[in-house]
């Protein structure tokens, strides 16, 4: 059974890597001559941020997320530079913690177990918002995270004319060339001014190949080494049609993804469960480091920091795992999962990848050497978690309304903010700063209304009337059988004949109604 299972898991981790060597390919067709297009362009950390939080909401994996960040990256040739990449990773870090909030709310049955659960499922989320509130202004302004993994694989630099192949690459690269081979030097020539559509059309005599083609092809291009033309090239395509190809290539390799990410997720959960309990179980009584340690190990055996936190969740809840417990374990599964993105680094043949995956590594690391060691700012993502979950006794609906606007609408306004900056045109940079000028009013006047004009006791008893009401709507079938009981015992007693019984009953009814 344990060689079976490991064999399943090598066979989908083959094809895992397979499905992100066509995403990064899939990709950089997709994105065509302008590159950036597909996450954005290199334009500023916010935007950069939401990409990445919009991007992990969307797919449900940071995994995923950071596997096509670092896909993308590459340097001259990359769909992304290293800087914008870095700010993504960020973002990824922070929708990952969604899957664990949403969990959550399957305890809304009992109130007591949400207000623990969802304090447990938003501790992460703090600890993640709270970091980047840090380490994003830090980076932007001296560029830390990007200066210390560029020293790190400062000797692992390529040469002129030389290409650094991962040993995963090599392993994959064959069967990928099948599929579809990327023209990066369409990417250099359009960098220095040319047009795209001058590598159009393709002009092949006799059976596309390397050579029979002139050595001369547009956004997809046939193998130089051995002169094959993988299967989604065409002849008479334009680019349109390559980007198009581009586009499918990147779907199915999303799609392999997922599929790959599940069964190995499954094969690892029944081989390791038993064990992975005892462990977690174990770590409850252990000092906070060595949790951190446990909960990296347990993230890096199952491939998931979703699959780490949605398990704790529910024990945190059933109050088997304290909150201050559960907080070192998420901090672990943060660390856990950067391995996903250094593998896919692996199969990068840039350096630049390879330097972004790193600095999520150190982004999450540093954010732990901040908030845990002093027992002050430990506190402050453990007190924030706690008044979140307290907000759900008092009203059931706020983790769907929490979910939606800090997941959704926030990135959302963000991203649309940031780009009216990025427009050319002056009219749009003024709005966007007008924008900016009323928020910051708006969220003046709200701390002052929740100062000053008791806000907080208004949003509570605001709160706490919709959930009467909804409480209330829960218990009227039963409310209304009893009433029926009653109104039958009370007619057997006094022996009122059925008549009167009967309007006594919708005498009733109404008062319900009413």
């Amino acid at each position: 059974m344990l060689a079976a299972g490991i064999l399943g898991v090598a066979f989908l981790l083959y094809w895992f890597l397979f499905g992100l060597d066509l995403l990064g390919n899939g990709a950089k067709v997709m994105s065509g001559c302008k590159a950036g297009e597909l996450f954005g362009d290199d334009t500023n950390p916010i935007a950069g941020l939401m990409v990445g939080i919009l991007a992990t909401v969307l797919l449900q994996s940071s995994s995923t997320t950071t596997s096509i960040i670092v896909s993308l990256v590459g340097g001259e040739d990359g769909t992304i530079s290293v800087e914008q990449g870095i700010y993504m990773v960020m973002g990824a870090n922070i929708g990952t913690s969604v899957t664990n909030t949403i969990v959550a709310m399957g305890q809304m049955g009992d109130g007591d177990q949400l207000e623990r659960a969802f304090a447990g499922a938003t501790v992460h989320d703090m600890f993640n918002f709270m970091t980047v509130a840090v380490l994003l202004p830090v980076e932007a302004i001296t560029g830390y995270l990007n200066a210390l993994t560029k020293a790190m694989v400062k000797n692992a630099d390529v040469k002129d004319d030389e290409k650094w192949e991962g040993p995963v690459k090599k392993i994959v690269s064959p069967l990928g060339k099948r599929v579809i081979i990327v023209n990066k030097s369409v990417t250099k020539s359009v960098a220095k001014g040319a047009d795209c559509e001058e590598f159009y059309p393709n002009e092949c005599v006799g059976k596309p190949s390397y050579t029979n083609c002139g050595k001369k092809f547009g956004l997809i291009a046939c193998d130089k080494e051995h002169g094959y033309c993988p299967a989604f090239f065409s002849e008479d395509a334009t680019s349109k049609d390559d980007k198009v190809s581009g586009g499918v290539v990147f779907f199915i390799a999303i799609m392999m993804l997922f599929t790959c990410l599940l069964g190995i997720v499954a094969i690892l959960q029944k081989m390791l469960l038993g064990m992975s309990t005892r462990i977690i179980y174990k770590a409850t009584d252990v000092n906070g480091y060595l949790a951190i340690a446990i909960g990296a190990g347990i993230t890096m055996l199952v491939q998931s920091s979703s699959i780490t936190t949605s398990t704790l969740t529910p024990l945190v809840g059933m109050g088997a795992l304290r909150l201050e417990q559960m907080l070192p374990l998420t901090l672990g599964a943060n660390i856990g999962t950067t391995m996903t993105g250094i593998t896919a680094a692996l199969v990068s043949d840039s350096i630049d990848s390879l330097q972004v995956a790193l600095a999520h590594l150190f982004f999450n690391i540093t954010g732990i050497c901040i908030f845990y060691p002093v027992p002050f700012m430990r506190a402050l993502p453990l007190t924030a978690a706690r008044r979140l979950g307290r907000a759900t006794r008092v009203w059931r609906g706020f983790p769907l309304v929490y979910i939606f606007v800090m997941f959704v609408i926030v990135p959302l306004f963000f991203l649309g903010l940031s780009a009216l900056f990025e427009e050319d045109t002056k009219g749009f940079k003024v709005l966007g700063s007008f924008i900016v000028i009323v928020l910051a009013l708006c969220l003046a006047y709200l701390a002052y209304w929740c100062a000053y004009q008791d806000g907080q006791q208004k949003c509570y008893t605001c709160m706490s009337t919709r959930e009467r009401k909804r409480k209330a709507i829960v218990d009227l079938p039963d409310d209304m059988e009893f009433l029926k009981a009653r109104v039958a015992a009370l007619s057997e007693h006094t022996g009122l004949p059925e008549e009167e019984a009967a309007a006594a009953k919708e005498g009733a009814e109404e008062e319900v109604d009413a």
